[in-house]
């Protein structure tokens, strides 16, 4: 279903922004937008195109009958540019989705898949897979669809769906067993059972979600769509009324007037713009191979206080690392090196790997021959949590504390009382103890200690200062749970952790208020996943787990969480910035419009001519010309997002209203006076 591309999502979203192809595309679709049946999608908007509609026919009558032609057609034209322009915003936002949603095309090809039926393997077309059928993938294979493994273990490229050129592994059993449709095996084999049918893949999800295709409004953005209909109807009835008052009065305002002022009083700023930010955040995830289920996912992030977050592979970098070995009493260090050095040379974990490498670097010792001397290793079980090596009669066990002491007192041995404190000791230093013996002695213990990531603890610092609390989670015992917590910076962690636990914690939160964001990758998380109101599942991890979350990062990042969060705070930030801009900024249109309107007949009114605009025509169409370019310079804002820095709400909001709050106050002024200063060196009256 898939060949190799170099293109990866977020390398498409950053040469898509605003190159030529894109802007070409969406100047095309800013017109067929124009279309009531879409145009009503945006009730705002819709209103403006209505009163685009009338005021043309205005201009048709005025050329009929001598009306003021020149000036009603300017008007037209800037109303249908202002339907235009929020048009171009929404099309932009969904051009760069479009591109990403070509690329993606561009890796799909239909495929022959190893059917297995029964004891024979029949080649059949991809796309005559269903779910629940069985699949063998070789070497060389593109794996045919999405699915789990079921047995065997493989190297595969996932470049395509990634853009990360280093090969995974895939094996049957672990949390790294689900595959996707569309990437290649490149050594050894697998077989795979399909978890969804064609039409409904990963690759068509991602497809039809970037494309823009199956967005939905999210919550908080049809409660805001609601709000500017509201204010739109009262408005509407506002100028409504304003037509008798006027003819009572004596001034006789005109269709295409009344319909400026309307225009330029309902939101239609933000109404331009609300689209394209929602479309815009998903994209920004996107750029960061997350992909969102939908946008409510997105904006839950930016409301979440509670995040729980992994120990391993997130706060710490996943391996626990050899620091230090600890002489039981009666035993020289160099007896207890070569002990623990001779019994992980065959030990290909990270720790044993890691034990090696001390022992090498502290004793100098060099790697021995364990094969010519007829040595037998004897490998880890879950069930003696030990493992070791047999040479002729010397018999050498490394693990678990508890393990090994009961090992030692088996073959008649003592364990020495100051090993217990050693054990507790490293233990509450946030590390794991590993105890190595050597027939019926104890030598004694190796520090394993998990390493936390550099830089982590100051960025746990930004999150308590956005308001968000951070909880560790963990298996390890409450000890070494807490050392580890203390040294990251966390504000709570949960030791001995087991799905139900998860699933509980979670429940917990929510129940005091709270919005919980966590991540997982396994099926033991897929319940918490659920449950979490942002639940981020690794795109290596398995089936169930993906199926669960409603995001899926594809970089399989745990740590990728932390931005997923700011950037669901960033959408936020930008959809309430520019709606209190919109707001604002309609205040200024009022003593533009007004006095125009009104001052023949009321001279009081050319009080509220603060501007000191040059005639009543020109003030008219400086504010509907405002209101047009305001919409379609604020559209980068819009699609990059306002700059997010972690702070409280209370100066989130003070930021907020000073910069877009009284900055929508003034900009309208200076724009729509210097608009007028421009219209009379051109003689436009």
């Amino acid at each position: 279903m898939a060949e190799r591309t170099d293109e990866t999502l977020g390398a498409v979203s950053s040469r898509a922004t605003f190159n030529k192809e894109v802007l070409r595309e969406a100047v095309k679709e800013s017109f067929r937008k124009l279309n009531p049946r879409v145009q009503w999608h945006n009730p705002v908007m819709f209103v403006v195109e209505i009163g685009a509609a009338l005021t043309t026919a205005a201009v048709v009558v005025d050329g009929l009958t001598g009306g003021p032609f020149w000036f009603d057609l300017q008007l037209a034209v800037w109303l249908w540019l202002t339907v235009i322009f929020s048009n171009f915003a929404e099309s932009l936002a969904e051009g760069r989705g479009k591109a990403q949603a070509a690329a993606l095309r561009r890796t799909r090809s239909q495929t022959m898949a190893k059917k297995v039926v029964g004891d024979r393997i029949e080649a059949v077309p991809s796309t005559d897979l269903r779910k629940g059928d069985v699949v063998l993938v070789e070497a060389g294979d593109i794996i045919p669809g999405d699915g789990e493994v079921i047995e065997g273990l493989a190297s595969v490229d996932e470049s395509a769906v990634t853009g990360e050129s280093a090969p995974v592994i895939r094996e049957s059993g672990s949390d790294r067993s689900s595959v996707t449709g569309g990437t290649r095996v490149l050594s050894d084999w697998i077989r795979v059972r399909i978890a969804a049918d064609p039409g409904e893949t990963f690759l068509d999800r991602m497809i039809g979600l970037v494309e823009g295709a199956k967005r939905q409004k999210t919550p908080n953005e049809v409660a805001l769509t609601i709000l500017l209909v509201g204010l739109t109807i009262i408005l509407l009835l506002s100028v409504m009324t304003l037509a008798p008052f006027a003819l009572y009065s004596g001034a006789v305002p005109s269709i295409p007037v009344l319909v400026a002022l309307l225009v330029c009083l309902i939101p239609t700023t933000i109404g331009g713009l609300l689209s394209a930010i929602g479309i815009a955040g998903m994209d920004r995830l996107l750029k960061r191979n997350v992909l969102a289920m939908s946008g409510r996912a997105v904006e839950a992030a930016g409301d979440v206080d509670v995040l729980l977050l992994d120990k391993t592979g997130t706060i710490t970098l996943g391996n626990r690392m050899a620091t230090e070995l600890i002489p039981a009493p009666g035993v020289t260090a160099d007896e207890l090196a070569v002990a623990a050095h001779m019994s992980s040379q065959a030990d290909e974990t990270p720790e044993g790997r890691s034990i090696v490498r001390l022992v090498q670097e502290q004793f100098h010792l060099k790697d021995r021959d364990l094969q010519s001397l007829g040595a037998v290793f004897v490998p880890f079980s879950a069930h003696t949590r030990m493992s070791g090596v047999d040479v002729g009669n010397w018999r050498i066990r490394k693990g678990a504390p508890d393990a090994v002491s009961a090992w030692v007192k088996e073959q008649g041995g003592e364990v020495p009382p100051e090993i217990q404190g050693v054990v507790e000791r490293i233990a509450k230093q946030g590390g794991t103890p590993l105890l190595v013996a050597a027939d019926d002695r104890l030598l004694g213990a190796v520090h394993l200690k998990d390493i936390v990531k550099g830089g982590i603890r100051e960025r746990f610092a930004t999150l308590r200062a956005m308001g968000i609390k951070t909880v560790m989670i963990t298996g390890d015992n409450p000890l070494t749970a807490a050392a580890i917590a203390a040294e990251a910076g966390v504000d709570d962690f949960l030791a001995e952790a087991t799905p139900e636990t998860k699933l509980a914690r979670i429940r917990e939160y929510q129940a005091r208020g709270h919005l919980v964001a966590m991540t997982g990758d396994g099926t033991n998380d897929a319940p918490a996943l659920a449950q979490a109101d942002v639940g981020v599942a690794m795109n290596s991890g398995t089936q169930a787990a993906k199926e669960a979350g409603n995001m899926v990062d594809l970089d399989s990042d745990p740590t990728k969480l932390i931005e997923v969060v700011e950037i669901g705070k960033q959408l936020l930030i930008t959809r309430g910035a520019l709606t209190t801009f919109s707001i604002a900024n309609d205040i200024a249109k009022y003593f533009a419009i007004i006095p125009a309107m009104f001052s023949t007949t009321y001279p009081q009114l050319n009080l509220l001519n603060v501007m000191h605009l040059s005639t009543p025509h020109n003030a008219i169409l400086t504010a509907v010309v405002f209101n047009a370019l305001i919409i379609i310079a604020l559209v980068p804002l819009a699609l990059r997002g306002v700059r997010y820095r972690a702070a409280g709400a209370d100066a989130l909001l003070r930021r907020n209203l000073l910069i877009y709050g009284f900055g929508g106050l003034v900009v309208p002024f200076v724009g729509i006076k210097l608009l007028d200063v421009l219209f009379s060196a051109l003689g436009i009256r």
